[in-house]
């Protein structure tokens, strides 16, 4: 599997690309496994409110910033099978959001799980969905965070 991280990453988050790139991965494999498919090539693209607005528009029509934006695409010839995608990643966002039980770092590697999770291909547009893929998310979160200070 085949991570990229691009963009700027804010000092404030905490992060450096490489503990994105890992975290990203560590979610990936996750979702894959859950899904029983092949992460092939995925790209964090990481933004500030504008650029969310901008992709959020051209992506899905849809005004305003988000959290995160997945695009799925299909493995084209001669690419091996698998998911291959983008996630546009709103790292101002995840530092607003930041509170003192909730640092911005962990609001941004929520985004990047719940990307993982819509390539492959869960859906939160109802109750029940959403709260799903909270619980998985959150979960992965914790696991990674207990992980990746071992």
């Amino acid at each position: 599997m085949k991570i990229a991280i691009e963009g700027r990453l804010p000092k404030a988050l905490g992060l450096t690309k490489a503990q994105l790139k890992r975290a990203s991965a560590y979610f990936a494999a996750r979702s894959a496994a859950r899904a029983r498919l092949v992460f092939r090539d995925v790209t964090v693209v990481l933004q500030d409110d504008e650029a969310s607005d901008a992709a959020h528009r051209a992506m899905m029509d849809v005004a305003g910033a988000t959290d995160v934006i997945t695009q799925r695409y299909d493995a084209m010839p001669p690419e091996l099978e698998g998911v291959y995608g983008e996630l546009y990643v709103n790292a101002q966002r995840a530092l607003q959001r930041a509170r003192a039980a909730w640092p911005a770092r962990a609001e941004l590697l929520l985004y990047v799980a719940h990307g993982m999770d819509h390539l492959a291909g869960e859906d939160d547009t109802t109750e029940a969905g959403y709260a799903r893929m909270r619980r998985r998310e959150l979960g992965w979160l914790k696991a990674w965070n207990q992980e990746s200070n071992t």
